[in-house]
């Protein structure tokens, strides 16, 4: 059993039931009380057989599962000389090498954010002096583990103690929360630095804009474009990321707002199975839909970063009662059998109707995919039915039922000044007025809905390839994202799976064995002309709040020559 994926050991019955107690204490505002039917019960016994160890630690605690040699990624001598070209796994194995210090590493962002983030706008806040004096104390502390000493983003509705947390809103303009969300106390706890809080759309409802609905974070690959769409609300973090400014980050999805802006920016997003992150210390959109997940470079990173955010808390009931979080970094480390890349597990990929019809660019992206794919030994293309009544169950009729979810929580506030939703004040009014009725018979079409997906689509494969969010962040169930190539414009063009309930290590096995084959998701965005970032810089950081960080010197933290000598030995 330890080595086969959890998809393999998990009772569809019993998410199924688990989903339908998740939609009934939401609905009877139980949130903090309720006991959610388990799903652990097929794995009680694989903790041991797997040698992880349980999922419940608490936050602030370094993580034994995270430190593992296959965490650490021997960099690609190319791009040595440039600490912000590596992905987590490679400045991690820099780090511990003592081939680079987290100060370096954090210099070297600080001087692209100084240089390029006023084109980018892809901060609300650059916590330089905490940064720093966190990497300075990580240089002479005992190592932690791949995330000792790594710069990250942080999306601006999770909570981060003593540090503005605005959700890009009128409403939190002036909140600085006391604590740190879980997964914020999980990754510093295993030795992140947090270098900032990212732009989000208003209260994530929309691509990153001020509260009253001006564009503010544009795509790292058309900079000089607003109108290029940088993906859903994650935007900020998506853009630090791809624009070089961070080594990894974390967003938040409820309507594809991980594996909009990933496939939108190059990245890899991974959003994982409801409850396996905690949401206490995030504000809320809706209950049953969000979902903390890593935008990240490659299938590894994302690996390591949800390894990191991911386990039981006891402040969320949504995350007690699961399967042991499994080995994913493994899970995202190439296989190659005979020299060449297999995958992990004999996995059937499921091909829905019309996904590579047409002659579109995105459309011959897909082709390409698939055949990629379908090269790679052990996987095998299948075709899949669409679930009875597809279009209707995953239409907005249903669809809508999300915005009362989301209004509930906020009628205080729509109660007494409505200007402060900005822009999106119309989407919670609609919510706040959808019947009782109509809400009722939304809950029971998406447990429908689900009972579907998971009988007629999952009955013929282990994952499935997708065309949008909808409907597995509706449903709970776990998706990746990651590059499949470019447009003739030089945009990127990305793809999305979908997996059966805690199957991300599933995920991550295919998405890492198709980057272990192809090369689309190495490439990074050319810097925006610097006459730009000139014309923007003083308005944006100064009425953003980003704080330069001293000489705005891109080569600033670069490996000398000999350095990147000694380094290849």
């Amino acid at each position: 059993m330890a080595n086969e994926p959890v998809d393999r050991r998990v009772d569809r019955r019993a998410f199924l039931a688990r989903s339908a107690a998740l939609a009934a204490a939401g609905t009877a505002g139980a949130m903090g009380a309720v006991a959610l039917p388990s799903t652990a019960s097929a794995t009680t016994a694989t903790t041991a057989a797997t040698g992880l160890t349980s999922t419940r630690r608490p936050p602030g605690r370094p993580d034994p599962n995270l430190d593992q040699p296959n965490a650490y990624v021997r960099p690609r001598p190319q791009v040595l000389a440039d600490p912000t070209e590596l992905t987590l796994g490679e400045a991690a194995w820099m780090i511990r090498a003592r081939r680079l210090t987290p100060e370096r590493l954090l210099e070297a962002y600080l001087a692209r954010i100084g240089t390029f983030d006023p084109t980018y706008q892809a901060f609300n806040v650059v916590l330089v002096s905490q940064a720093m004096a966190a990497a300075r104390t990580a240089g002479r502390s005992r190592h932690l583990g791949p995330l000792h000493g790594i710069p990250l983003a942080i999306k601006d509705n999770y909570y981060t103690r003593d540090v503005p947390t605005t959700a890009n809103s009128f409403l939190f303009e002036d909140f600085v929360p006391p604590y740190d969300a879980t997964p914020v106390a999980r990754l510093t706890g295993n030795g992140a630095i947090v270098l900032g809080k990212t732009q989000m759309g208003p209260l994530a409802t929309t691509r990153a804009t001020t509260p009253a609905g001006v564009v503010t974070t544009v795509n790292a690959w058309a900079p000089t474009n607003p109108r290029v769409d940088p993906g859903g609300s994650s935007t900020g973090t998506a853009t630090a990321v791809a624009g070089r400014m961070v080594t990894s980050g974390t967003g938040t999805q409820t309507g594809g707002s991980i594996t909009a802006p990933s496939n939108a920016q190059n990245l890899t997003g991974l959003k994982p199975t409801m409850g396996r992150v905690s949401l206490h210390g995030i504000i809320p959109l809706t209950y049953t839909r969000d979902h903390p997940g890593p935008l990240a470079r490659d299938a590894k990173d994302a690996a390591i970063m949800l390894t990191a955010m991911a386990g039981e808390d006891p402040q969320d009931p949504r995350t007690q009662g699961l399967p042991p979080v499994p080995d994913l970094i493994t899970a995202a480390s190439p296989v190659r059998r005979g020299g060449k890349v297999s995958l992990r597990w004999q996995t059937r990929i499921g091909v829905l109707p019309g996904f590579a019809d047409g002659t579109s660019e995105t459309a011959n992206a897909r082709k390409a995919y698939l055949t990629k794919l379908a090269s790679i030994p052990g996987a095998r293309l299948v075709d899949v039915p669409f679930p009875d009544e597809w279009d209707l169950l995953t239409g907005n009729e249903f669809n809508n039922v999300r915005l009362p979810e989301r209004s509930e929580p906020f009628m205080p506030y729509l109660r007494d000044d409505l200007r402060g939703f900005g822009v999106s004040v119309l989407g919670w009014l609609q919510g706040a007025l959808l019947g009782g009725n109509e809400f009722l018979t939304g809950q029971r079409a998406k447990l429908l809905l689900l009972e579907r997906v998971l009988d007629q689509i999952f009955d013929h494969c282990d994952v499935v390839v997708q065309t949008g969010p909808v409907p597995f962040d509706i449903l709970g169930l776990p998706e990746i994202a990651f590059p499949i190539g470019f447009t003739a414009a030089g945009l990127p063009i990305g793809t999305i799976l979908g997996g059966l309930p805690y199957g991300e290590d599933r995920l991550l096995s295919v998405a890492a064995a198709y980057q272990a084959v192809t090369d689309w998701h190495w490439r990074r965005p050319a810097d925006p002309p610097a006459s730009t970032a000139d014309a923007r810089r003083g308005e944006t950081l100064a009425g953003r709040g980003v704080v330069r960080a001293g000489a705005a010197d891109p080569a600033r933290g670069r490996l000398s020559a000999d350095e990147v000598a000694a380094t290849m030995q």
